[in-house]
């Protein structure tokens, strides 16, 4: 890794910091100068260590009182960003490249072999594979993103180093496609979108070498949904749609409806009204065209009340408010509010809905709901849809609500 790259590292390590502490690049600033009793520290320089552009040496240890760090760690990865030999940056910031070299995915298995493996060691990685799932339903990808690459490692280790009969060795090959679908997941959340591909291209590898199609199929539509978020809708698209063609239609109708619903979110994203609603009817039919076969356990979440979240939020996108609200609204008053997280992405599309609905000063209203949920979540999709509410809000800033709205949290716009 060069220099620029560590160094880069280094300043996203601290950008996370401070996020976590829900302060601004300038509020940081003031912060670091009433400790120091200087006036010397602004915004910029803030963010030109955040880039990596400067390693903040001597502000170290206020910069750890500031964000609530160990100044130890603080010190260790600054050296680590000089390339000194004892720098290294916290686990959680390891990289699925560092964690799973090129060498070690799916290579042949050398000489040297480990303990055989049986359908005990199978269903205990099944078991720990849910449990994240799980997981992610009431955690953020930042709190969990350093178990499952640690989870991801160790069964990628365990499949070099081990013996097995070839039914094993599939079983095996599914719950490392398994845990990297999960981890992935949970890597995109965390803002680590290239961790994301990395795992889900993993992934892919080990469903098709397994001959998995549907469950390559989740982890191609995975990777298309993160390129529909991230501003490259045309390969969302296409990868969607493909995802839809690997699985075929034989596959069980959850994955079935998932994969369509993904394909109706891509073209949404990208404004194409028809295709997205045609999606949408093929998704519900989907789910309700039971063609007897079992849904793979990864599908357990997908029923017909987040298929009508993915219409409000296809709506949303789409700019038709009326259609949107009345769902969101009916869904959300029933959701299970321990899934945190899902219910402030709910609702920030609501709030995005109501604005569109000439509705600001509601809209302003759950705008307050989602800022409360979400200020603990280290979530990068919610900070992200809080931004996007903001902005849009923006557009209304002569309603008193919204003015009031924008005076408490218009700085979440700089993060």
């Amino acid at each position: 890794m060069s220099e620029s790259e560590r160094r880069q590292r280094f300043g996203a390590y601290l950008a996370q910091l401070r996020r976590r502490t829900k302060k601004s690049q300038r509020q940081l600033a003031l912060t670091l100068c009433d400790s120091a009793g200087i006036t010397s520290i602004t915004r910029n320089e803030v963010s030109r260590w955040e880039r990596g552009e400067r390693i903040p040496d001597l502000w170290l240890p206020f910069l750890a009182a500031a964000l609530g760090a160990p100044l130890h760690e603080l010190e260790r990865a600054a050296a680590y960003a000089r390339n000194e030999a004892d720098g290294v940056l916290p686990g959680p910031n390891a990289t699925l490249a560092e964690l799973l070299p090129e060498s070690e995915l799916l290579a042949p298995r050398g000489a040297l072999r480990g303990r055989r493996l049986g359908t005990e060691d199978i269903s205990s990685l099944s078991a720990r594979a849910h449990a994240l799932r799980l997981a992610d339903d009431v955690l953020s990808g930042g709190d969990l993103i350093a178990p499952a690459f640690r989870e991801l490692h160790a069964v990628v280790r365990l499949y070099q180093e081990s013996t097995f009969s070839e039914d094993t060795e599939r079983s095996l090959l599914i719950q490392i496609a398994e845990l990297a679908q999960i981890s992935g997941w949970i890597a995109s959340d965390a803002g680590r979108h290239a961790d994301a591909e990395r795992a889900y291209g993993l992934g892919i590898s080990a469903a098709r070498k397994a001959g998995d199609r549907t469950l390559a199929a989740n982890l191609a539509g995975s990777l298309a949904y993160q390129h529909t978020n991230t501003g490259r809708q045309r390969e969302g698209i296409d990868l969607a749609h493909a995802a839809v063609e690997e699985a075929g239609p034989d596959a069980s109708a959850k994955p079935r409806a998932l994969f369509l619903d993904r394909v109706a979110w891509a073209h949404a994203k990208a404004g194409e009204a028809q295709p997205a609603i045609r999606a949408l009817g093929q998704a519900h039919e989907a789910l309700e065209d039971d063609n007897g076969a079992a849904a793979p356990t990864w599908a357990y979440w997908v029923t017909s009340e987040e298929l009508d979240v993915m219409d409000a939020r296809a709506f949303t996108e789409l700019r038709r408010p009326l259609r949107a609200v009345p769902l969101l609204s009916d869904v959300l008053a029933r959701y299970d509010a321990t899934h945190v997280r899902e219910v402030a992405l709910y609702r920030s599309w609501l709030a995005e809905a109501l604005a569109d609905a000439n509705e600001p000063e509601q809209a302003a209203q759950e705008t307050r709901r989602i800022i409360e949920l979400s200020g603990d979540l280290t979530s990068d999709r919610t900070a992200e849809r809080t931004r996007v509410v903001l902005e849009r809000l923006g557009e209304h800033d002569e309603v008193s609500e919204v003015r009031e709205l924008l005076n408490d949290y218009g700085h979440l716009l700089l993060l």
